[in-house]
């Protein structure tokens, strides 16, 4: 139970974080739901500030991680996971998540999500969120977080490699967790890792998925997100997986975050898409990797997922894409891509990044020689 003291502060809190999701009330990432108005609209969730740069050796600076964040809504994206607050012991490349935060430009329709393992991280957060009490402060207002994700496996070896404890135990610990979130105003979303495979125990229970999935939503999350961690699944195990959890959990609400270890991301994707999903998880220029999940590779690219959704950028595209994604600039996202691999040293994995970019060098060269000859 809350001591006085603090249960005011969460009230207190509470009224702000309402206010202020009003003020954002066009920019909360909207679930994927059967009453769609649209039901062809692919909502696709951001996750490279976080889950792509979560893995790099080196320390990338949060001015820079800011700059990733603000480009990428600027493209068009509209629901960006922005950090964590998990322990920089644990993942060092997640300090410094609140500074990134106090550097992101509010952008109409753009909703900010943060991952937190814990309590402990959720009174990190909470506690920016809390505008100062000062009559003289000048001090920014709060970030404009309007949903924390929390995680769990479908295995107990990868929870304990993860988390240090089996998945009872990480289901125990998430539920305060999403309580006092959900109190404080805001949304909370699930993750569940290695549902296809586990990199310690090997082919994954379905049963284990849809269990951990029914209660994820029983303690409030709006959307649960199924990860192929290791990357190893094919269109005929994740639609074996979407069948059996599908038995207990809404399908409107089951999101796919998809690793492209083996070249079968986008395929599981438009499996899934045909299965009854509508959000997508990706990775701008396919960074990404698990700390947790020897040898799996980054997450399906964002400027993959866009084109093969809606073809843009196709050189020569004569048919309508069934599907819409919004207002997602692929141009813009391929030199973001280009860019932040750069940064790191490396270039992208974007295989349509490459394609657009390299067509557009190729355009720009014949344009340059067309001059030279005038």
């Amino acid at each position: 139970m809350l001591c006085p003291s603090a249960s005011s502060y969460t009230r207190v809190l509470r009224s702000t974080l309402k206010t202020s999701l009003k003020s954002f009330s066009t920019s909360k990432p909207t679930p994927s739901t059967a009453s769609s108005t649209n039901p062809n609209f692919v909502k696709i969730v951001e996750v490279g500030p976080r889950d792509g740069l979560q893995n790099e050796p080196r320390p990338i600076p949060p001015p820079i991680k800011a700059e990733l964040i603000n480009r990428l809504a600027r493209a068009g994206l509209h629901n960006i996971e922005a950090g964590s607050f998990v322990s920089p012991k644990w993942v060092p490349q997640m300090a410094g998540t609140a500074e990134v935060l106090s550097l992101l430009d509010i952008l109409p329709k753009t909703g900010y999500s943060v991952l937190v393992p814990n309590q402990k991280g959720l009174d990190d957060l909470l506690e920016i969120l809390s505008p100062s009490t000062s009559p003289n402060s000048h001090a920014k207002p709060p970030p404009p977080v309007t949903e924390i994700a929390i995680f769990t496996s479908a295995t107990d070896a990868f929870s304990l490699a993860n988390t240090n404890i089996p998945i009872s135990g990480s289901l125990e610990r998430l539920q305060p967790v999403a309580r006092r979130a959900l109190d404080a105003g805001l949304r909370v979303r699930g993750y569940v890792s290695v549902v296809v495979t586990c990199p310690f125990s090997g082919r994954v229970d379905p049963r284990r998925v849809r269990d951990v999935s029914r209660e994820l939503v029983q303690m409030g999350c709006y959307e649960v997100s199924l990860g192929d961690t290791t990357g190893a699944g094919t269109p005929a195990s994740v639609r074996g997986m979407l069948e059996e959890v599908a038995k207990e959990v809404d399908v409107g609400i089951l999101a796919g975050h998809f690793h492209d270890t083996n070249g079968t991301a986008t395929a599981n994707i438009l499996t899934a898409l045909d299965f009854g999903l509508r959000t997508f998880d990706a990775s701008v220029g396919g960074l990404g990797g698990c700390p947790y999940s020897p040898g799996a590779t980054g997450n399906v690219a964002t400027e993959d997922v866009v084109y093969a959704l809606t073809g843009n950028g196709e050189p020569a595209k004569t048919v309508q894409s069934r599907w819409d994604v919004g207002p997602v600039d692929l141009a813009q996202l391929a030199e973001i891509g280009e860019w932040i691999s750069g940064v790191l040293g490396r270039e992208t994995t974007s295989r349509a990044g490459k394609a657009l970019l390299a067509r557009r060098k190729r355009e720009e060269e014949r344009k340059r020689k067309e001059g030279a000859k005038l």
